[in-house]
């Protein structure tokens, strides 16, 4: 599979409509990867009207729900697309990288802080440590990123939940053939800088291994400079690029 079509199993969007090359994608507003324009393939360049018809009909849906108009630009995503976006007042946000590692390999001998336990849906405290570290939003939001986090077999990690409190650090596992898919990496602000995330990636990672998976990817974007150094002490290296481009 091509990256787009990895990240798009794996983050499932709950309402899709095709236009052409494109899906349209709708979740709530829960992250821009379910909320934008999927390009599914290279193709030639179409004539002025019909893409001035294609891009107004994309901008009509998602003002129609809410949102401005955003497309994800990837790998596949023809060249001459981000110019005419530009042309169009859309704007690049959000630099996003795709890295890998294998999973096997020497682990670092390095002790968890606290037992990690993984589960095989996530608990709404689980749910609620994602959405409030990532800045996704409130309660209103919850059925909306559970609808996308559980969209493709998963397995979802956790620090400190099965304590009787709200976890510490989380973090989700998708297997995918080779590939395990590692998201929703999140440690709660106040216990930053004591390896919870560091075991929540490991132990996704020896998960994924005992199943078969012989490669793990992540996506990070370039302004998280702690995520970054995370995982490249972890071994991951830079494989791919995309953005985001959003009207106004």
């Amino acid at each position: 599979m091509t990256w787009e079509q990895l990240v798009a199993q794996a983050w499932p969007a709950a309402q899709n409509e095709r236009i052409g090359d494109w899906l349209l994608r709708y979740s709530g507003g829960v992250t821009k990867r379910a909320n934008s324009v999927q390009v599914l393939g290279p193709a030639e360049r179409p004539g002025p009207r019909e893409l001035d018809a294609a891009v107004a009909e994309v901008e009509g849906f998602y003002a129609g729900h809410g949102l401005p108009s955003c497309f994800q630009l990837g790998p596949g995503a023809p060249d001459w697309l981000a110019g005419e976006l530009a042309g169009r007042g859309y704007r690049t946000v959000d630099p996003t990288l795709i890295m890998t590692a294998p999973l096997t390999g020497p682990e670092p001998d390095v002790p968890d802080p606290e037992p990690v336990t993984v589960h095989d849906r996530p608990s709404l405290d689980w749910l609620d440590a994602w959405l409030s570290v990532d800045g996704r939003g409130g309660p209103e939001q919850v059925p909306w990123a559970r609808t996308i986090l559980t969209g493709h077999p998963s397995v979802y990690a956790e620090v400190g939940g099965d304590s009787g409190g709200p976890p510490r650090a989380v973090g989700r596992g998708v297997p995918q053939g080779e590939w395990l898919g590692v998201y929703c990496m999140a440690t709660e602000p106040s216990q930053r800088r004591r390896g919870y995330g560091a075991a929540v990636l490991r132990t996704l990672r020896a998960w994924g291994a005992r199943r078969g998976a012989e490669r793990a990817y992540l996506l990070v974007t370039e302004a998280n400079k702690p995520a970054l150094r995370l995982y490249e002490r972890a071994g991951f290296e830079v494989a791919a690029h995309y953005s985001y481009q959003v009207k106004g």
